[in-house]
């Protein structure tokens, strides 16, 4: 009776594991690259409604994207409805190998649409996706693709997290490859703007956009590097394979 006991409480323990991977992302769940980028409450939002932004990651286990989750802003928190969101992957182009001497700084190897380059794209209507609640701050806008970037700080509270828990036809990542993550959102409503949220988190060069060629994207007051807030996890296949191992583990024991 014991080791029934044991395996259901395990049993629960593998729903309860694998749960978190099909909704919500949380600090200290699994992930599967170099490290979260976690959203700054005070930083920027980038204007993803006109144009597409970008930021680079280290993949640290080979396999499907299948579950993707970052975080946004509604543009002084007017909050309208999204109707798409198109994600894409692209190679990387790493610091001084860009023949543009203009380009020293890395950037993705393609742009998201209609470029045979682009390693991986898909779009995501409603349902799905989720869009929650994650949080307060005091935060600003930033679109940067004219000559001057328009910014305002300070412009909005509230942000949310996007979770996108079941990608199908998803991309096979390799192991200690840089990738280039691309964002596009659509919204239903004339007069809302969604923003991508920055990160403290930095790593490696800065996201990127394109404007008469690819720009680096830094915070119009200070000039500092900006990166991308987003989190890429391990499938949720691979959670409950390792919790079945455990009830194995038990069984045998």
């Amino acid at each position: 009776m014991r080791k029934i006991l044991l395996t259901l409480m395990l049993v629960v323990g593998v729903i309860l594991l694998t749960a978190p991977a099909q909704a919500d992302w949380f600090p200290g769940d699994p992930f599967k690259m170099h490290y979260p980028q976690l959203p700054d409450p005070n930083g920027w939002d980038v204007d993803v409604t006109t144009d597409t932004v970008y930021d680079d990651f280290l993949c640290t286990e080979t396999g499907p994207i299948e579950d993707l989750h970052f975080w946004t802003s509604w543009k002084g928190d007017i909050i309208g409805q999204i109707t798409w969101i198109d994600v894409s992957l692209h190679g990387d182009v790493p610091a001084g190998a860009d023949p543009n001497p203009l380009i020293p700084y890395s950037h993705p190897d393609s742009v998201m649409y209609s470029d045979p380059n682009t390693l991986w794209g898909q779009r995501f209507l409603p349902g799905q996706f989720i869009e929650v609640p994650a949080g307060t701050g005091d935060q600003g806008w930033l679109a940067p693709s004219f000559t001057q970037p328009q910014w305002n700080r300070p412009d909005h509270q509230q942000f949310f997290q996007i979770n996108i828990p079941q990608i199908d036809n998803p991309f096979i990542q390799q192991k200690d490859t840089v990738y280039w993550l691309g964002i596009h959102i659509g919204v239903a409503d004339i007069g809302t703007e969604i923003g991508w949220k920055t990160t403290l988190d930095n790593w490696n060069d800065d996201a990127t956009y394109v404007y008469s060629g690819w720009q680096e994207l830094i915070d119009p007051i200070n000039g500092e590097s900006l990166d991308m807030a987003f989190v890429i996890t391990p499938e949720p296949a691979s959670l409950a394979l390792l919790a079945l191992g455990g009830i194995a583990l038990i069984r045998r024991r």
